[in-house]
């Protein structure tokens, strides 16, 4: 199963420069899990809703043109799956009316799947706002658990908009202390790892440096690499040895995020 996680940045905007379709032309990903859509089915193509090739699922922001989710999933692979679910919420986390979640539950070849696509909150909106982030981590740090408690195999990707260590960004002592590098998100991704959750790209490259997955539009980061890793996937750390490939597709362009692809 190779699955891409991508944080488009506006999927209208990544269909219209033609980088959307690159991706799927060049990767054929099983499951495709997209953040920051941008925007409600009925404003998107049927490119992007009635695909010859995916069955594509969205959580969309109440406010229009903001956040959203998605995950599309390739036909010859839906057919198989039993108990199929899609969910879009995580039990007691705020920020629900922003489709921060898109989550499909399904039974393949007798094993019990958690597939999330998540864009996790900023945080610098306001104090509130960055309250909420700290609740939204937890619960679903918690949500996480539980599914494994039953037996599951959970796969979370997204944009959890946070750099977990100074290996993870291109100027950790001028970002000490803001939010994306903040020591309360930082300690969240410690406890993670320490539930026995692994940060999968890490834990197949624990030496590798200068890899990053997002970069500011602003003076040309993208090209000078001055960037911050702050895509991933988190899969058990027992269930580690399943991943046969994992890497940042640093060419893919179209958004300030690259994706990020595992093959299990």
């Amino acid at each position: 199963m190779n699955i891409i996680t991508w944080n488009v940045n506006g999927i209208r905007a990544a269909e219209r420069k033609g980088e959307l379709q690159n991706l799927l032309e060049r990767e054929s990903p099983d499951v495709l899990l997209l953040q920051e859509t941008k925007g409600n089915r009925d404003q998107f193509s049927d490119f992007l809703t009635t695909n010859e090739n995916y069955e594509q699922f969205y959580s969309s922001a109440e406010k229009k043109g903001y956040a959203g989710t998605s995950l599309w999933i390739k036909k010859t692979i839906f057919s198989d799956i039993k108990d199929f679910k899609f969910l879009t919420t995580i039990p007691d986390a705020p920020n629900a009316d922003e489709g921060r979640i898109s989550h499909a539950q399904f039974t393949y070849n007798d094993e019990t799947f958690d597939i999330f696509s998540i864009y996790f909150p900023n945080g610098g909106k306001s104090p509130e706002a960055w309250d909420e982030k700290l609740e939204f981590y937890e619960h679903t740090l918690n949500y996480m658990n539980e599914l494994r408690e039953q037996g599951h195999i959970v796969i979370v990707g997204g944009d959890m908009n946070v750099a977990h260590n100074e290996v993870d960004i291109a100027r950790p002592k001028a970002n000490d202390g803001k939010i994306g590098f903040h020591p309360k998100e930082r300690n969240w991704m410690d406890r993670v790892m320490q539930a026995g959750w692994a940060d999968a790209w890490r834990h197949l490259n624990p030496d590798s440096t200068e890899v990053y997955s997002w970069w500011t539009m602003r003076g040309g980061a993208r090209d000078r690499n001055v960037g911050w890793r702050i895509d991933y996937f988190f899969i058990e750390q027992s269930k580690a040895d399943r991943i046969s490939n994992i890497e940042y597709l640093h060419d893919q362009l179209g958004s300030d995020h690259c994706p990020l692809k595992i093959v299990i």
